[in-house]
Order: C-alpha cells, then sequence, then structure tokens
C-alpha cells in the first residue's frame, strides 16, 4: 500500500479514463481533455506523488513508485481497468503500470514519453543535467533546492525501460508525439515499433501538444480509443 493518496480531479461520466501529466506539472495540463472526453468517460486527472496537491510522502521519488501509487488510487476507487493516457514522465510511468499490471490497461496512450534519458534531444536533456548538479549541490541546504533536485533527477537518471520487455505487452498502444518533440525521433520509432499493438502518431507541434494543438490530439486520441469501444469496458 502506497503511504498517500493521490489527489486528483474527476469530471464526467461513463467508463473510467485516466489521466497522467509530466515533470513538475499537475492534472491542470489536461484542461482541453477533461472538456473533451468528460461527455463520455469518467476522467481522472490524477497528481502523481510530490506534484500538485499530491503530497510528497516518504516513498522513494521513482517512476516505479508513481507507478505503485497508480496501483493503489484504482485500487482505492474500484477501477478495475481503464484506457490511460500519459503525458512525457506521465506516459514513462503509464508504461511502466501496464508492464507491471497489463490486465488492468484496456489501452494505452504514450505521449511524448521515453524508455530512458538517452531517448532526450541533447539540447533540451544538457540543460535539464546542469540544472539537475548545480539543485544537487545545495540540496543538502535548502529545501527548495532539494526539490528540484529531486524533480531534475527523475529526468536525469530514469526511466529504464528495456526496449525488449515492450514485446510481452499486447495492449493496444498509441504512441503520440508532436513533430517538434523533445523526444528523438529514432528513439519514438523504436517505441513504436517494440510494441506488437503499437500505433504512432504525429501531431504538428512540439513536445506540448496535448496543451497546443488539442483539436488534432483529442481527435487523434479520440479515434484511437473508438475503435472496438467495447473492449475499453
Amino acid at each position: 500500500m502506497s503511504d498517500i493518496s493521490l489527489c486528483y480531479t474527476k469530471q464526467g461520466g461513463g467508463p473510467p479514463l485516466i489521466l497522467l501529466h509530466g515533470n513538475g506539472q499537475d492534472g491542470n495540463y489536461f484542461t482541453h481533455q477533461m472538456e473533451y472526453f468528460s461527455p463520455r468517460y469518467t476522467v481522472y486527472a490524477v497528481d502523481t506523488r510530490g506534484h500538485g496537491r499530491s503530497p510528497r510522502g516518504e516513498a522513494p521519488f521513482t517512476i516505479t513508485q508513481f507507478a505503485q501509487d497508480l496501483s493503489d488510487f484504482m485500487n482505492e476507487h474500484d477501477i478495475l481497468r481503464a484506457p490511460i493516457l500519459g503525458f512525457s514522465d506521465g506516459g514513462n510511468i503509464a508504461l511502466t503500470f501496464a508492464l507491471a499490471h497489463p490486465g488492468r490497461v484496456s489501452r494505452l496512450i504514450l505521449n511524448g514519453a521515453n524508455l530512458d534519458p538517452s531517448g532526450v534531444k541533447a539540447r533540451v536533456q544538457i540543460p535539464i543535467v546542469l540544472g539537475y548538479k548545480f539543485a544537487s549541490l545545495f540540496a543538502g541546504k535548502s529545501e527548495k533546492a532539494r526539490a528540484h533536485a529531486e524533480m531534475l533527477g527523475l529526468m536525469v537518471n530514469e526511466p529504464h525501460i528495456d526496449p525488449q520487455a515492450l514485446q510481452s505487452l499486447r495492449t493496444r498502444t498509441l504512441v503520440i508525439v508532436g513533430t517538434k518533440d523533445m523526444i528523438k525521433d529514432e528513439h519514438t520509432l523504436l517505441i513504436a515499433h517494440s510494441l506488437p499493438r503499437g500505433r504512432l502518431e504525429v501531431i504538428a507541434g512540439d513536445h506540448f501538444i496535448a496543451a497546443k494543438n488539442p483539436r488534432a490530439f483529442n481527435e487523434a486520441v479520440d479515434q484511437f480509443l473508438s475503435e472496438g469501444r467495447d473492449l475499453l469496458l
């Protein structure tokens, strides 16, 4: 059991749909998705441990722990099975969760996810690494610096997902990225091609297409979820 209860925003009615935000964000990132999908789904925008309104707790600040927190959240809310949409670190959490609990994920949407830090373009990753090292220097003296280092550390040190492990995942998966995403093109292709039931969708925009190009993003996700919709129940 988790040492905390995750905070969340809930909207709509129908079968559940779980949304997981990226590093340093909270569930409010998915405002456009909440509005779009809530007429047909009960949408849960969850705040990850130590993000938004969710407490930090004492457990490890890792993608694996966040996936365990998601399992506990679903148990707490009697959600046996659901489609899960994860953005950036949220996508890494969703994929880690799906690998550990494939029967609990009816559909998987990975938006700007990566298997390891090398999947991030150098122009983005280098400043993150430098920021992490700088914050780490003062982590012992400043609570703010410690929290900042811990947050950046997620992107510097995680995740660690073997692409071969994806071959065992039979869940239908949409891998969706922006044309100018911060994830390397070849890395996104590796993820999509490693998933037996993976599909790649590229939307005009950068890493934040769900917020900046919501119409195209929502339509692509909606089409994916609507194919054989009875399987989501």
